[in-house]
């Protein structure tokens, strides 16, 4: 499991996102606050405050989630 902070400040970029961690057969979670979202919710998404980076926890072994964290620096904050 590893954690990373990303920032979702769009729509387009949300969408995408959602799209992207999709292809990913693990589960991620987004944090922010007291608030847990399944990461592959883009209506959960909404219901964050994107104005502030937010937490993404992948839970895959280190390997998988380094090669899933390459794949989305995109959205690292």
């Amino acid at each position: 499991m590893k954690k990373v902070m990303v920032s979702l400040n769009s729509i387009d970029k949300v969408k995408t996102f959602v799209k992207d961690v999709s292809q990913f057969d693990c589960d991620f979670d987004l944090i922010s606050g007291r608030y847990v979202i399944d990461a592959k919710s883009m209506l959960g998404i909404f219901s964050l405050d994107l104005s502030r980076p937010i937490e993404l926890t992948i839970h895959a072994d280190d390997a998988k989630a380094d090669e899933i964290i390459e794949a989305l620096k995109i959205y690292l904050a």
